[in-house]
């Protein structure tokens, strides 16, 4: 599903606020939402600065009855099991009411 909705850049911080105030991790465990593996490649360990074996994955949360997508993170899995990194997903991508909120360098490589 394509959303036609315009694009608002915002601070990385706040998506970031924005995305952990929406609590997806509780939502994923309630199964209001699922996790829709878009890309799985290993991460370069020299680039990324983490484990050989890494995933680098991007992955849309979708809503369980609409299918419609709420967000894209990036996240390092590690082979352990563990996210790398801050050890949290990275938005890249969130469903406003009326609008996406992209981070602004973002949206300045567009």
């Amino acid at each position: 599903m394509t959303h036609h909705l315009p694009l608002r850049p915002v601070p990385h911080s706040e998506i970031r606020k924005i995305f952990n105030e929406r609590d997806y991790y509780h939502k994923i465990e309630t199964g209001e939402i699922w996790e829709d593996l878009l890309d799985n490649p290993h991460a370069v360990p020299a680039r990324s600065g983490q484990p050989h074996c890494t995933h680098s994955q991007l992955i849309a949360y979708r809503e369980r009855n609409t299918n419609k997508k709420v967000a894209l993170v990036h996240q390092y899995l590690r082979p352990d099991g563990r996210i790398g990194a801050s050890g949290r997903p990275d938005p890249k991508w969130l469903l406003g009411e009326s609008e996406i909120l992209v981070p602004e360098e973002l949206a300045d490589a567009e």
